[in-house]
C-alpha cells in the first residue's frame, strides 16, 4: 500500500508540469522552456524525497571536492538508468546541466520534449558517424557559450545490471575538441536497481544513489592527454564502484 502511495504522489506530482510541456512544447518555445525548467528544478528533489520518506531510499551525494570545480567544466560518467538525468541536476543545482543523449528518449513522455527544449544534444540513433559528430560539435561551441555544463556518458548506454562497460573515445573527443573546457571525472551507483517502476518500489528499501566528483583534469590539448582522461577516469569510476559496494545496504557513507 506504502510503495502504491509513494507511485501516486510522484505520478502526481509530474502530472500537471508534464501536460503544460506537452501542450506549449509545439507552440511556444519560451513557455516550453519554463515548465522544463520547473520540472528539472522542482521534480529531482521531489522524487528523491518521497522515495525517502517511503521506502528509505537516499541520494548521497559527495561534495568534498566541489571547490576544486572550475565555473565551466565536462562531466564523463558511467551510465546506469534514465534517472541519472535527475541525479545529475539535483547533485550539481544551480548550473546549467545538459547532456548528450541519444533521440530515442523522445519516444519517453516528458523526457524528450524536455531535453530538447533545453538545448540537450540529442544523437540521432540510426544516423551516421559523421552525423553524430556535427551534433557534438555544435553542442560543444553551444554550452561553452552559455556558460553550461555538458555531461557525457562514454559507456554510450545504460548498464542494466550495473557493471562498468567500455568507454567510447570518438564522441568525448569530439566534444572535447569543440569546448576545450576541463574535465570531471563522476561516478555513481544505485541506479542499475531501478530499472522498471515496480523494481523501484520492490528492491530499494533502504537503498542508496551515490554520486560523486573523484578527479578534476585540466583542459586537455592533446590526443595522448585525452586518453589519458579516459582511461584513468575508468579506472577510478570502477576502484569507487568497488568500494562504495563494500559498504552496508543502510550505509550513509559517500
Amino acid at each position: 500500500m506504502i510503495s502504491l502511495f509513494a507511485l501516486f504522489l510522484i505520478v502526481m506530482a509530474l502530472s500537471f508540469p508534464t501536460l503544460m510541456l506537452t501542450i506549449t512544447y509545439p507552440l511556444s518555445k519560451k513557455w516550453a522552456l519554463f515548465w522544463s525548467n520547473y520540472i528539472t528544478t522542482r521534480s529531482d528533489r521531489l522524487f528523491f524525497a518521497i522515495l525517502r520518506y517511503y521506502r528509505g531510499f537516499r541520494f548521497l551525494g559527495d561534495k568534498s571536492k566541489f571547490d576544486s570545480l572550475p565555473e565551466q567544466f565536462l562531466v564523463i560518467s558511467n551510465h546506469q538508468s534514465l534517472i541519472d538525468i535527475v541525479v545529475y541536476l539535483l547533485y550539481f543545482s544551480g548550473r546549467e546541466v545538459r547532456f548528450v543523449s541519444k533521440d530515442s528518449l523522445n519516444k519517453v513522455p516528458m523526457v524528450g520534449k524536455m531535453l530538447r527544449s533545453q538545448g540537450h544534444c540529442m544523437i540521432p540513433r540510426k544516423g551516421s558517424p559523421s552525423v553524430a559528430m556535427k551534433h557534438l560539435e555544435k553542442f560543444g561551441r553551444r554550452v561553452v557559450e552559455r556558460k553550461q555544463v555538458p555531461v557525457l556518458f562514454p559507456e554510450g548506454t545504460r548498464s542494466t545490471d550495473g557493471s562498468l562497460r567500455s568507454f567510447y573515445s570518438a564522441g568525448f573527443r569530439m566534444l572535447i575538441q569543440s569546448a576545450r573546457i576541463p574535465v570531471a571525472v563522476c561516478a555513481l551507483d544505485g541506479g542499475w536497481k531501478m530499472a522498471t517502476v515496480s523494481s523501484v518500489f520492490r528492491c530499494l528499501k533502504t537503498g542508496a544513489y551515490r554520486v560523486k566528483v573523484l578527479k578534476v583534469y585540466d583542459a586537455p590539448r592533446t590526443k595522448e592527454e585525452e586518453k589519458l582522461i579516459l582511461d584513468e577516469g575508468r579506472d577510478l569510476i570502477q576502484k569507487q564502484l568497488d568500494e562504495w559496494r563494500k559498504l552496508p545496504p543502510d550505509s550513509l557513507e559517500v
